[in-house]
């Protein structure tokens, strides 16, 4: 597929079934090393992301940490796949596609650095 027919857009990687906030945000730091190996390099990140944290299973008795990312589909998946690979088996790992303006820094940030260049 061609960049024109996969054009950047915003998607949300989740992953599942956590019992607490604090056990779904510790797979954060291990995400973000995975994304981003140098934290101190020149922008533009390959692909923009950001988390967040939301109720998992149909009482929310669980949580889901919730990784954006502003990039095309088919990177988007490759970006699923690596995480699904760090979460573990034991973790439901799905992407779909995301509200541009719940996620608007990464609609920003991407636009920012890339007019940067």
């Amino acid at each position: 597929m061609s960049p024109a027919e996969d054009p950047p857009r915003v998607y949300e990687i989740r992953i599942a079934g956590h019992p607490s906030t604090e056990e779904a945000l510790a797979l954060q730091d291990p995400i973000q090393r995975l994304l981003c190996p140098d934290p101190d390099h020149a922008p533009p990140c390959e692909v923009p992301w950001s988390f967040t944290v939301a109720g998992d299973g149909p009482d929310d008795s669980s949580t889901a940490l919730v990784l954006g990312v502003y990039t095309s589909r088919g990177q988007a998946t490759r970006v699923a796949a690596q995480v699904r690979t760090l979460a573990g088996e034991g973790r439901a790992v799905a992407v779909s596609e995301g509200d541009a303006e719940e996620w608007e820094e990464l609609v920003e940030q991407y636009r920012f650095e890339r007019g940067s260049r």
